[in-house]
């Protein structure tokens, strides 16, 4: 079961990585075709700073479906390094669910709480692995020097 909670967890991953490049790119070319602007910013500035928070968010969240498309398919818990980084995308969504129950409705809260917790679920899933028979299972703790 395992697997496939990863599995699609990383499908999730990647089809919210393609929705927040669109979503970015609409933004830009909204702002770059109206010259909109904000306190007497740059409207370049503006467009600029869309394009390229849209393209880091996505390569961010196909990094994270990276990682847990292949501990599905390795069958294997992720590095530190991958633990760390599906945790802080947990941490994300869990805060842009809160923000977005306020911003855009309950639907987009319930979209985010899914992929929350099917975070979550994959980094339990694939949690700490238990000692192997020959690493000291079983064995009792030596007694206290006193």
């Amino acid at each position: 079961m395992r697997r496939g909670v990863a599995i699609v967890t990383a499908l999730v991953l990647f089809g919210e990585a393609v929705g927040i490049v669109l979503i970015n790119a609409v933004l830009a070319t909204i702002t770059e075709n109206q010259n909109m602007s904000l306190a007497g910013m740059d409207p370049e500035a503006m467009t600029t700073g869309t394009w390229v928070m849209g393209g880091v968010s996505g390569l961010l969240l196909a990094l994270c479906g990276v990682i847990a498309l292949l501990a599905g398919v390795r069958d294997r818990s992720p590095g530190r390094l991958g633990r760390i980084v599906l945790i802080g995308c947990a941490v994300v969504h869990g805060v842009l669910g809160a923000v977005t129950v306020g911003l855009i409705g309950w639907s987009a809260f319930a979209f985010m709480m899914a992929v929350l917790a099917l975070l979550v679920l994959t980094l339990l899933a694939y949690g700490p692995e238990a000692p192997a028979d020959g690493d000291r299972a079983g064995e009792e703790p030596a007694p206290a020097a006193v």
